[in-house]
């Protein structure tokens, strides 16, 4: 006899990537869209070669009442933005164009405007400065490019603008100084 909860199940390669690593778990569930609806900072990898590294994880079942550690807090996240309003607006996009305060606490006060992809990581940023100057850098200015934005999260509805208003300080920003 099947058990009608994990009837139609698959496993789901799943990663948190925090930048300087990241936690990875097999989740079985009933489609992708569940796997990132029920938690927070996650994307389900397909890549082939990569899914082949990882056939040793231990499984986890989406409906079960404990995860392991880790995966607990970014359920208990995702519950917790669930029922408020904006959540999942942008999660079916290709690209989203956002304004962000910057979240670097060294640096004066800075206004980012970011282009970011379906899996939450950036395309495209401009940093726009107090004193009205703008930097512009992209995947090739950076060292590494974890995700910057869940695209679930109710609260960055509040924080979309249009494509064009992104192209229009693209166009006028300077290119960043790098040295990598």
């Amino acid at each position: 006899m099947t058990d009608i909860g994990t009837a139609h199940k698959r496993s789901f390669l799943t990663l948190h990537d925090y930048g300087m690593g990241g936690l990875w778990w097999w989740i079985r569930a009933r489609s992708a869209r569940e796997v990132l609806e029920a938690f927070a900072w996650v994307e389900v990898v397909t890549d082939p070669e990569t899914v082949a590294r990882f056939e040793e994880l231990e499984m986890v079942d989406i409906d079960a009442s404990r995860m392991p550690p880790g995966l607990d807090g970014l359920r208990a996240e995702r519950h917790a933005q669930r029922g408020l309003e904006g959540f999942g607006a942008l999660a079916d996009r290709d690209i989203v164009y956002l304004r962000r305060r910057s979240d670097e606490e060294d640096d004066e006060p800075a206004v980012q405007l970011i282009e970011v992809g379906s899996d939450g990581r950036r395309g495209r940023r401009v940093e726009l400065a107090g004193d009205g100057t703008a930097v512009r850098s992209s995947p090739d200015d950076w060292l590494f490019n974890p995700p910057v934005a869940d695209l679930f999260d109710p609260a960055l509805a509040g924080q979309e603008i249009s494509r064009s208003e992104f192209e229009e300080q693209w166009a006028r920003a300077r290119q960043a100084y790098t040295d990598l």
